[in-house]
């Protein structure tokens, strides 16, 4: 049942973004299409609610309650900017908006280094949520499975500081770097 709220919350998340987005740019109303991206964090709270009536109501945990922490963590912390993605992206297209930036170099890296933070605050989120749902069960045989997410959380965390670091070491190139420089002259490394 949890894996298919999870599924369930995902298709919501973004049919409620994608509605946003039609309405504020295809219909011309940018205030419902405003509304429309208040749904997000509510299927947020949805698909916590959902979890935390399933664990008191005598269910054990599994993988799918781990994974609906981390979907909350990421969905809190990226939210925003998966929203502002979208939304450049939909605003270039059907709006006469500039086109999205693609950054390279320091740029890319210190945003890079933004998303460890945001990775840092979704870990820490599931982290709570998962900490919160083993306090509010109070039988460590029912949810000694979210043990197992949280050793996750920090492989997810460690595999974006390497992304980061990686990025400080080779910054991305320019697109015209990485395809010959100008004028067909050799790219500057």
């Amino acid at each position: 049942m949890t894996l298919i709220a999870i599924v369930a919350c995902e298709v919501a998340f973004w049919i409620a973004i994608l509605g946003g987005l039609t309405t504020r740019y295809l219909l011309r109303r940018p205030r419902l299409g405003a509304a429309l991206f208040v749904a997000a964090p509510l299927i947020d709270v949805l698909l916590l609610a959902l979890v935390t009536v399933d664990l008191l109501g005598g269910g054990t945990a599994s993988w799918h309650h781990g994974l609906a922490a981390i979907y909350i963590g990421v969905s809190i912390a990226y939210g925003h900017r998966m929203i502002a993605w979208a939304d450049a992206r939909f605003a270039h297209r059907f709006a006469d908006g500039p086109a999205p930036e693609r950054l390279s170099g320091w740029r890319y890296t210190a945003r890079c280094w933004g998303d460890v933070l945001r990775t840092t605050a979704a870990v820490l989120i599931a982290g709570g949520i998962i900490g919160g749902l083993v306090l509010v069960v109070g039988d460590p045989d029912r949810t000694a499975e979210l043990q197992g997410t949280v050793a996750v959380l920090g492989v997810i965390l460690g595999i974006d500081l390497l992304w980061a670091i990686s990025y400080t070491i080779w910054p991305r190139k320019t697109a015209a770097a990485a395809v010959g420089g100008p004028a067909g002259q050799p790219g500057r490394s």
